[in-house]
């Protein structure tokens, strides 16, 4: 069973100053759990990588010695993994949007805190600086392209 958490409308028994540390934490633990994606991504990614690039050189070292039917077979192989490392730019693509996202939400945590409950101890409350870009990714798809495997 999956419990998910609401921002509570402050109501007549909630202060705008409770209201918006509930906000604040909502915002901080939607970034930790960007980041907590973003390296399940960069695990997954890396893993795949890895086993692209060993199943792509055993089949460069099949081909030698692989009768002309069998190299047809093994170049088709090596396409569909072209296809599958290309793929994997998704990984990066996603990391740019996740780690452009974080910042965003940090951002709007940081200027939270610091308008509703003032500087801190130092007297000036530290902002994560937002996002220049709208957003860093235009694409939206993968398209195969030239890819060198090796």
């Amino acid at each position: 069973m999956q419990v998910q958490e609401s921002i509570q409308d402050p109501g007549p028994g909630m202060s705008p100053l409770l209201a918006a540390a509930e906000l604040q934490d909502h915002l901080m633990t939607v970034t930790n759990d960007l980041e907590r994606l973003q390296r399940l991504l960069d695990d997954a990614g890396e893993s795949l990588s890895a086993h692209f690039f060993s199943a792509s050189g055993l089949v460069e070292q099949l081909m030698p010695s692989a009768s002309e039917q069998d190299r047809q077979r093994l170049q088709t192989l090596m396409l569909h993994l072209a296809g599958a490392i290309t793929a994997l730019q998704f990984q990066d693509m996603s990391n740019q949007l996740i780690a452009h996202t974080s910042q965003r939400l940090r951002n709007c945590a940081d200027q939270l805190a610091r308008d509703t409950f003032g500087d801190d101890e130092d007297g000036a409350a530290v902002v994560e600086t937002a996002p220049i870009r709208p957003n860093p990714v235009t694409q939206d798809e993968m398209d195969a392209g030239s890819i060198e495997l090796f």
